[in-house]
Order: C-alpha cells, then structure tokens, then sequence
C-alpha cells in the first residue's frame, strides 16, 4: 500500500499497490518484511512499514501488529477479507484452510484508494467538529464501498477520533479509481457537521496527485489544497432562515401592514422570442449624442417606466425583489420596448437592497440587463453623493459611475439635493467620462404660477438649465419629487425651457401626491416636453408615479400618441396588480391623495418613510404634527430644495421640533443649547453642499458654535482620496470565506456597516433571495411546501412538517422535508418563554453570527487559555483564546480590529460550538 499522502504524519488517502516503484523493490520489500517477521517469530496479520526516498532506497519504519485503517484497499485489490481471515486463523485454521497454500495465490487486481471522512472543518485548521448528523446520503454503485457506522441522527461525540467513515473505491488502473473516487466524494452529501470532503476534492484534482509523483510533504508543499470551495450548504442556511421566521416570527422593519394576501403571480409571458429594437441599440450605435438627437426627433410622447425603482420605493417602501422583477423582464422588454427607458437602479434601491433585502445591488441590475437587451437601463444619481446620503471623495464617486456604466446603466439622472451647481457640474463629468447619457437635472419645489413665491421662480429655474446646458448635458430632467408641479406650472415651465432651449431633450417626473400628476404630465407634453414618467396602473398614484394607462390613453390617437400596444401594457399591469399582494405587509395605509402637500411639500418617496420613522419612533399619534412641522422645518432651513438627503435633514428636523414641543421662534432662540439631529448640524456645516440663497442666519451661527464650520465649496473637492484597493484588501481579510469583487469594494466604500452586515447575513441565511416572496417575508405554514431554485440548474422542494418542544437550552427543533427528505435545524427561541428557558438552564451565551464582533468557538472543547484582557486593544488576526479538543489544540484569532468589551470564558471552560468567547467593539 502506497501512504504517502499525509498531513501532520496522518494518512489522509491510501493506494494499493503502490502505483510508481519497480517491481524489482517491491519484492525486496516483500522479503525484507517476511525476514522481519521471521526474524522474530511473529506469526498473525501485521503490517510492516517502510519509507522510501527519492533515490530508491528503503527504510524500515515500524510493524503494526494489527489490522489498520486502510486495510480496504488491501482486500479490495487481493479479494481476500483481512478481518475474517484473521478470526479464522485464531480460531485454529491453517493458510490453507482460507484458500492461501502459497504466495502465488495472492493475485493483485487493478488499484484501490481509500479516503478518509473526518469530521473536521478544513477552513477552520482542521478543528474537529461535533454534533448531530442531519442529513447522510453516501454514494453508491460498482467498485464504491464503505466502512462506518453513521445514519441521520448519529451524535459525534468531542470525545472521540474525528474519523466518520471511510470511502474505498476501486477501478482497473489508477486514473480510473481517482476519477470514481472524486465522483463518490462529490454525491456524499452530510449535514450537520463539518468534514473534509472539500479537502479531500481538492487532493484529488491536484497536478501532483494525479502525476502519482507525490511524496509525504506533498500536502505541506502544496498550498493551493488548502484554497477551499466553502461547500456550503446553502439548503441547511435557507431551512434556518425560514426556521427562524416559524419559531421567533418575521423580521422586516417597515412591515406594518397585513401578510401578503395573494399567492406567487404567473409570471407574464411575450409573444416573441426575441424582443423589438429600441432606444438601447441606438444608444450603442450612436452614443449619448445620437441617442439625445433621436429622442428630440421622436414624433409622439416618450415614456420612462418608473415601476422598476421609484415606483415601489414610493409605495412600497423599495422592498421590491429582484426575482419579482425578473418574472417580468421578458413581457417588459416586449410590451415596453420603443420606451425611452425604465428606471431600474439607484436613489434607496442600493441601501434597500444591502440592508433589507439581502441582494446584491449589482447582480440585480446585471441579470435584469441580460433579460432587457433593447431598452435603456436608467438609474438616479444623487450628484456628488453618488447613492448615498452624505459626500464621498471624487475619485469614489467616478469608479461607482464607471462600473454603474459597464454594469448596465445608459442614462444617469443626474441631481443634486440643493441643485448646488459645482455638484452637479461633477456628477455631470463622472457620467461624461463613463460615456453615459447625461441626463441633467433640476429639482422643482415651490410654485412658479404663484407670483408671491419668489425665491424658486421662472428665471431660477431658466437659469441654471443654462448653467446645466453650458457645462455640457445630453438631456434635461425637471425632477418634482413632491409633485409640487401643478398643471399652469408645468406648462410655463416648460414652455419657457423649451423657447430658450429648442434642441434640448426635456424630461419631466413627477409624483402623484395631490392627483394632478396625470393632468400636469399631460401639460408637459403638451408645452413641448420629449418624455414623461409614468408606472404601471397597479403602482401607480398617491406618493408613486402618475398612471401609464391613464397618459398613454390621454394622448391615443393625437400627434403625442405613444405607439405602444394598450393590450401587451395592461397584461403587464395584471401581473403588477397580483404582485402588489405580495408586499401588503409595506402599504403605507394612504387611501387617498391629499392636497396638503402644496403646505408640507414632502417628496412622495419620503411621505411613507417618514410616516413608518414616526410611528417606530412613538410619534404615530403625532403625524398630523409632523407634517405641519415639516413645513416648519423647511422654513427654518431656509426654503431649501428637499430631495434625498436634503429631504432627510428637514424630516429630521421635523420629527426633533414635535419630539421637543419646539416651533419656528423656539428653535432658533435655543439653537445654542440644543442637541440636534447629526443631518441637521452636517447640513449646516455645509456636508451635501450650499444651498440656494445661503445658510439660515443666526440658527447656522448658533448651531454651529464650538463646532466644525465645515465646508464653504463642493465638499468632495476637499475630501481626500479613498484608497479603493486598500479597502477591497481589508475586506478580504475581514469576509475572508467570500471573494471580495470590485463592486462589492464599492458598494463597502458607499455603505460600510451594512455591507458588512450584508455579507454576515448572506453566510448565515445562503441564498435566500432565491426564496418564493411570501416565504422570504413571513415564512412557511405547517405542511406548506415551496419549490425553489436553490442555484442554476437545481431546483427543491421545502415542506415545513413541525416546529419542536422548547428545549432546556432554549432551542427548538424544527422539521422539514427537503425534496421529500427528513431535516431538521435547531433554532434559538428568542420569544419570552425562549428567553425564560434559556436562563432557567443557564447555558451558555452564543456568538451572534450576524456581528463581526461576537467571536465564537469554531469547536467543542475546552478552553486552554485565554490570550487578552477585557478593555484590550486587539488587531484583526491577533490571537485571543487557545482551545483543545482531542488532543488537538485550536487558536481562535480576532477577526477583526477594535476593543475587548468582554469575556465569556476563562481557562478551564468546556464549551461548545457556537458558545461566545470574546466580544470586540469594532468602533473603538
């Protein structure tokens, strides 16, 4: 037998014969093993070991007077079964007697290979794992063997060898038999605990290995072995997402409203296998000039679907998911394809996306790429924030810009929160230099058929289109965030824009608010506007967007009619109306459109958010208030343009004024020795920028006393560069199980802690974006089954069975069925009567997965010692606890750094997997 390949002096895979020495040194081996025992008289069963170097000479090692782990590949290539043999031969029967009368009967048929399934976690060094086996399903077929002793429910104790079983194959020569063993090691599927089968497939593909040119330093010496697939299973974190959800409840902060009320939609089918061209091949044809010029050709209305982004973020809290967004690429694509573009990407899709949904902001927008070839993908950039809600540095704004571009993104709608000119003028260059679609932009608020309102007037706005227009932008957008546009409005607005500027692409938005939105974009088109942006029917209204069917019925049949197939769009808003049902728990509850806006002048993205933020904030009762004070707020900022984040600093200030029974004339005289909200003192010191008309004096002076005056020109121009690679190295080192991309550098340099607590629910949960909506949201009923696209190419089926007796430790036990299999996962119950069984057996404190911080034992064992002090100063990789189980002694480093807030085991502790070691505050 060949056993070379070994890590620290264990055998990890066995071969017999031994495939590269002579025959000639076979038989001396041979010989020199049968003198041996001879020699010393030793007649039974034994194995003589010797090593053999690189020169071909041997080297008695040891006898091993017994049978050993790898004697399967013995009996497998001799046909003789070593075991029985043995039994036989104590019990008094000759060589003879079990068919051995000489050594010629010993033939050797084709090769053998053992490996050995160890219940240890190969990206933890190896650290023996412990626990109940939940799911054993083993390979099968001609030449596959087994040896062991394991079914589901099988305890793996601390207290014993970490070997699980063994596998054996056997082919006719040695390629074969890797190939059948790396086929077997690949069905055998374990839960429960961790094993080395990733390891082990690893071995089995290395150069080296399947040379048979390898030695006993070879897995020393051969560190790509050790560059794992995490093999994780990702159907054991889905099960514990939804057991989570069965045992403690859904957990989705804005879902305030009922569960969903209609079962998953069928998603609409097109009529065509390949979709119509559009506006996107004449982008790509003719770049942004020649797409500006052929949308200013255009004869008849434009329309942007806003269902995609602005749509669901102003109705349903942006809590749309990809995979219902997806369901409808393929009908969109058909039904919408002469549109000028649909809005899909950026404003809060890219917080959301991170922070609730658990999705990838950028997958999103690649896959609905993909499904959308012929329509232009149009995201909203806030300017200089990027999308976020504070200033980035220039050189981070430019790299999201560019990959936004290459990622799929056409037009950028590019605004800024005070229409600060010098920011725009940035956002303009970042999307010039991405060869995008420059889509300018101008934020309306006030009224510019009211003459009493002065500050925001015609010329205002005249003006800085022209200040847009001499910087260089393809189109012009009016963003009425508030729906503060008023149908005179609109057509003086327009009108006047148009004169001024006759070959400009002028696009409006608006929201629904007051219900003038249809009548206003009507005026729009009307007084010359090129497009308008409108949503599907089901979507439409109150805070969203005006209806798609109303417009395009309005203007049917005139010289603004839209071409659009009024049928193919109404099969598209049927789907929209049952999805709609899916998001029930996030309805805001408005019935009605409300003409207060014109006072509160609120963006209709906002009204639900802030109506949520009130209510979570115990202010519910007080909304009325708040609305009034956002008027209040307002004015005493300034009159200020109010769109994300400029909008967050009044809403802020809206909530501090009714929290602290403050108004107008209170605010101000006590600004000295009131503690405001960071939004606010940030826009004072200038953070998003300068707004029309300068700071509020003397509230600026006063808040702003003993602190940091901030900024008094763009802020990005001052704020240092970010080293982009120098944050994608930290995160490989703090995320090491995930490969770090470019774009999840981004998304970190945009949002920090939330990607990271992105990334930590994603290796905890798995792919729950591929779950149906209603489980996502509100989990499983008893005996309800779901089927799901676990990854490309496999499909299952979950059933929840039972939800189990609380345990003495406060777990519960619950069960599925996965493809008609039996599982289970243990779930912490985190209701009160969890909590009162959980101290009731005074068990130990677990790690919170979910926090970088909450560092856990990898293993069962005890704890040998402990390296730091409580208030210690710790860096990432610095090691705290030494643990030993087996024999084996484990250390556990910091993963990332900060400061010791506390410890939870001292030397001595017999612990268990998962139990809290150390707590590290990362912000210190």
């Amino acid at each position: 037998r060949d056993c070379s390949v070994q890590r620290r002096h264990q055998k990890v895979v066995e071969l017999a014969p031994a495939a590269n020495i002579s025959d000639e040194l076979r038989k001396t081996l041979h010989d020199d093993a049968l003198r041996l025992a001879r020699h010393i008289n030793y007649r039974n069963a034994g194995t003589v070991e010797f090593m053999i170097d690189k020169e071909g000479r041997h080297y008695f090692l040891e006898v091993n007077p017994r049978i050993q782990v790898e004697h399967t590949v013995t009996e497998e290539v001799t046909g003789i079964d070593l075991v029985q043999s043995q039994i036989l031969i104590a019990g008094g029967a000759s060589l003879a007697d079990i068919g051995i009368t000489c050594q010629d009967d010993i033939k050797i048929q084709g090769f053998a290979m053992q490996c050995r399934i160890t219940t240890e976690d190969p990206q933890m060094n190896f650290a023996p794992d412990f626990g109940r086996v939940e799911v054993y399903r083993p390979p099968g077929g001609m030449g596959v063997r087994l040896d062991g002793e394991v079914v589901v429910g099988s305890r793996v104790s601390p207290n014993y060898d970490s070997l699980l079983v063994k596998l054996t194959c056997k082919e006719k020569d040695f390629d074969r038999v890797i190939q059948k063993m790396y086929r077997a090691l690949s069905e055998f599927r374990i839960r429960g605990v961790k094993t080395n089968i990733p390891f082990l497939l690893n071995v089995l593909q290395s150069d080296t290995f399947l040379s048979g040119k390898f030695a006993t330093d070879f897995i020393d010496t051969t560190p790509s072995l050790f560059e794992l697939d995490s093999g994780a299973d990702d159907m054991t974190k889905i099960m514990t997402y939804l057991g989570e959800v069965a045992v403690n409840g859904a957990n989705h902060p804005g879902a305030v409203g009922p569960p969903p009320t209609v079962p998953e939609p069928v998603a609409p089918q097109p009529t065509l296998l390949v979709p119509p061209k559009g506006f996107k091949q004449i982008l790509d044809e003719q770049g942004p000039a020649g797409f500006a010029k052929a949308v200013r050709d255009h004869k008849g209305l434009l329309i942007m679907d806003t269902t995609w982004r602005d749509a669901h973020q102003s109705a349903l809290a942006t809590r749309m998911r990809t995979r219902d967004l997806l369901a409808s690429a393929p009908a969109t694509a058909e039904a919408l394809a002469s549109a000028y573009s649909l809005e899909m990407w950026g404003g809060a899709t890219f917080d959301v996306s991170l922070r609730f949904l658990h999705e990838c902001p950028w997958k999103r927008l690649e896959v609905l790429r993909e499904a959308v070839p012929n329509i232009p993908f149009q995201m909203l950039l806030r300017g200089a924030n990027a999308v976020g809600y504070t200033s980035y540095a220039d050189n981070t704004v430019k790299a999201f810009v560019q990959e936004a571009r290459t990622a799929g993104i056409d037009v950028f709608r590019v605004f800024d929160s005070l229409n600060y000119v010098d920011n725009l003028k940035f956002g303009i260059d970042s999307v010039r230099a991405a060869n995008g679609v420059v889509e300018g932009t101008i934020c309306y608020t006030g009224d510019v058929s009211n003459p009493s309102k002065k500050k925001y007037s015609l010329d205002y706005y005249v003006d800085l289109t022209e200040q847009l227009v001499n910087h260089g932008i393809d189109v012009l957008a009016i963003k009425d965030m508030a729906g503060l546009l008023k149908p005179r409005a609109a057509t003086m607005l327009v009108s006047a824009l148009r004169a001024k500027f006759p070959d400009l692409p002028i696009h409006v938005h608006t929201h629904d608010t007051a219900s003038t939105g249809v009548a206003s974009m009507l005026a729009c088109a009307e007084a010359g506007a090129d497009v308008v942006d409108v949503c599907t029917d089901a979507m439409a209204g109150l805070t969203s967007q005006p209806s798609m069917g109303a417009v395009l019925g309005s203007v049917a049949g005139t010289e603004l009619d839209t071409g659009l197939d009024f049928t193919k769009i109404l099969t598209l808003n049927t789907y929209w109306e049952q999805t709609r049902g899916l998001y029930s728990p996030f309805e805001s509850g408005i019935k009605a459109g409300s003409a207060d806006v014109y006072i509160h002048e609120m963006p209709g993205g906002q009204y639900t958010n802030l109506k949520f933020q009130a209510f979570s904030n115990g202010l519910g009762s007080e909304w009325d208030k708040i609305k009034a004070a956002y008027a209040t707020a307002n004015q005493v900022l300034g009159d200020i343009v109010k769109v994300t984040p400029s909008s967050k600093v009044v809403g802020d200030l809206a909530q501090f004024l009714v929290a602290n029974n403050l108004d107008a004339t209170s605010v101000v005289e006590k600004a000295e020795t009131l503690s405001f909200p960071t939004s606010v003192v940030e826009y004072l010191q200038g953070f998003i920028g300068q707004p029309a008309g300068g700071f509020p004096e003397p509230l600026r002076t006063r808040v702003l006393k003993g602190k940091d005056q901030g900024y008094t020109s763009r802020p990005g121009s001052e704020i240092p560069d970010m080293d982009l690679t120098a944050l994608q190295e930290g995160l490989r080192r703090k995320h090491a199980k995930r490969e770090i991309t470019w774009q999840d550098t981004l998304s970190a340099a945009m949002y920090g802690q939330v990607f990271d607590d992105y990334v930590r629910k994603v290796n905890q949960y798995g792919p729950i974006t591929n779950l149906p909506t209603t489980a996502f949201l509100v989990g499983l009923k008893i005996d309800e089954e779901i089927e799901m696209d676990l990854r490309e190419g496999v499909k299952v089926s979950i059933k929840l069975k039972a939800i189990g007796e609380l345990l003495p430790n406060g777990n519960r036990e619950v069960f599925f069925e996965m493809n008609g299999i039996p599982r289970v996962v243990a779930v912490l119950d985190k209701t009160d009567l969890g909590k009162e069984s959980k101290t009731r057996a005074a068990v130990r404190e677990k790690s919170d997965p979910a926090a970088l911080g909450s560092v856990g034992a990898p293993m069962a064992g005890e704890v040998v010692e402990v390296l730091v002090d409580a208030g210690a100063v710790v860096k990432a990789g610095q090691p705290l606890v030494v643990l030993s189980a087996m024999k084996m002694e484990t250390t556990v480093s910091a993963p990332t750094d900060g400061r010791v807030t506390q410890l939870a085991v001292v030397k001595g502790d017999a612990i268990s997997a998962g139990d809290l070691l150390v707590a590290i505050d990362t912000k210190q």
